[in-house]
């Protein structure tokens, strides 16, 4: 496989993690017209429904100069049975130069061993998605100019989200602190649960998740206004937060179950300045695996 794939969390090294983080905060200031020095023929591939990273990745393509084409699983040679590996391997011996790939597999990259075109993981399963990570931590590190000491609260559906999944352990490595809240049968880490009005008291950032009913057999919370007075984020519980304290959500936003739709837009939100972090992210990524530089 490729040495700058970018498959989870762990590829990435503290300084890697920072180097991309501030040629993010560049493309948001004086590089926002950079282009790489090459236009660059890349397909994105997904396999599961999306809009912000599918077209957060597709925006920053575009910006950077090259040229996208979207994988379209209905009308390819997936439905006559292609595997995913013959399906990448194509677009590689085809001369496309990087893939991004989303699927409901956790862990799909490993059946790619023989693929040498750098691959960006835009999520798989229930396991990581990197390029989610980094925005969130820009968001935290554009708030705050440190990660040290600074208490992350993640609070919904962990055991099903990729999102969580490589927020908790990369926050930890940088030096932060991270707690979770929701149902304790969704939660699969016991030892960093906490109770949810004491979370969001703790927390100098609260994220919120929304439940991932594509992936439950059985949901027992089904009530959407039972869940969100015994695990969601109320006006009343905003008012238990620090002064500093930010709101954080990756989207799509089911309003009204895990967070009030007043809050979506609340001065503590950074919910939308997620996603416009998405495409500087984004494209300090292509910047990083096709080895650039400003």
């Amino acid at each position: 496989m490729n040495s700058n794939n970018i498959l989870t969390m762990n590829d990435l090294s503290v300084n890697d993690i920072m180097k991309i983080l501030h040629d993010a905060m560049l493309f948001s200031n004086s590089q926002k017209d950079w282009q790489l020095s090459k236009s660059r023929l890349v397909a994105n591939l997904f396999f599961e429904p999306s809009t912000r990273t599918h077209y957060a990745f597709l925006s920053a393509q575009h910006q950077l100069g090259c040229k996208a084409v979207n994988f379209m699983e209905e009308t390819s040679s997936v439905k006559k049975g292609e595997s995913l590996y013959d399906t990448v391997k194509t677009f590689e011996m085809l001369g496309y130069e990087a893939v991004v790939i989303r699927h409901p597999q956790d862990q799909y990259f490993q059946q790619l061993q023989g693929v040498h075109i750098p691959i960006i993981n835009a999520g798989d399963g229930c396991g990581n998605h990197p390029s989610q990570c980094l925005l969130d931590l820009l968001t935290i590190y554009q708030e705050f100019q440190t990660f040290q000491n600074i208490n992350l609260f993640i609070v919904g559906d962990i055991k099903h989200s990729r999102v969580a999944h490589s927020l908790i352990e990369t926050l930890q490595r940088l030096g932060g602190n991270v707690r979770l809240g929701g149902p304790k049968e969704w939660v699969d880490q016991e030892e960093l649960y906490m109770d949810i009005d004491q979370g969001v008291a703790w927390a100098d950032a609260v994220m919120m998740l929304r439940i991932q009913r594509e992936r439950h057999t059985t949901i027992t919370h089904q009530k959407k206004e039972d869940y969100l007075q015994m695990y969601g984020l109320t006006q009343e519980r905003v008012q238990k937060m620090k002064p500093h304290a930010i709101i954080l959500h990756p989207a799509p936003v089911n309003r009204g179950v895990e967070i009030e739709d007043c809050l979506v837009e609340h001065e503590k939100s950074r919910i939308f300045k997620q996603m416009e972090n998405g495409v500087l992210i984004r494209k300090a990524l292509f910047k990083k695996i096709f080895q650039e530089e400003f």
